[in-house]
């Protein structure tokens, strides 16, 4: 059995992003690991939908916010950088934006994060599978979406590097 990861400050002080350091047991048939409880304190919303998305290597998907949901996302496989981007009105952390890898080689974590947070990744490697889990079902009215270069939004994807 391993030991789960120290709390990192991977959301860099970004109010109600929680990095979530997961606990693995492997022995030599494999490895079991718990990503979410119903009776997690930080599980903030309830739960409303499960999903599942496959990302091609090299895939931008940018940017995507929610009016009401939370959303918990967990990279099962491949890597990906991930940015968040505070953009709700009034927030004393309105503005600002962290990126960091999810996935292979990063750690086992999950994020989370209210609404009203802008999200995207890119994929840096291999094909991708990530989780997510809303606290409702989708709807489009929902939704925010804005281009993955807005000028608006203080994160440049032209800046990372391309993936290999």
């Amino acid at each position: 059995m391993t030991r789960p990861l120290p709390a990192v400050d991977l959301a860099a002080g970004i109010g109600g992003v929680t990095i979530i350091p997961l606990r693995t047991h492997a022995d030599e048939r494999g490895f079991f690991r718990e990503v979410i409880r119903a009776s997690d304190a930080r599980f903030a919303g309830g739960f409303g939908q499960l999903s599942h998305s496959e990302v091609f290597p090299g895939v931008l998907k940018a940017w995507h916010s929610h009016r009401l949901q939370h959303q918990w996302t967990y990279v099962v496989s491949g890597t990906l950088l991930v940015a968040l981007v505070d953009m709700r009105e009034g927030s004393p952390t309105r503005g600002r934006c962290t990126s960091f890898l999810a996935g292979a080689n990063a750690g086992a974590f999950a994020y989370g994060f209210p609404p009203g947070i802008l999200h995207g990744y890119r994929n840096m490697g291999g094909t991708a599978q990530v989780l997510y889990l809303t606290s409702g079902q989708y709807d489009p009215d929902d939704e925010v979406r804005i281009g993955p270069f807005d000028p608006t939004v203080p994160f440049d994807w032209r800046a990372v590097a391309q993936p290999r």
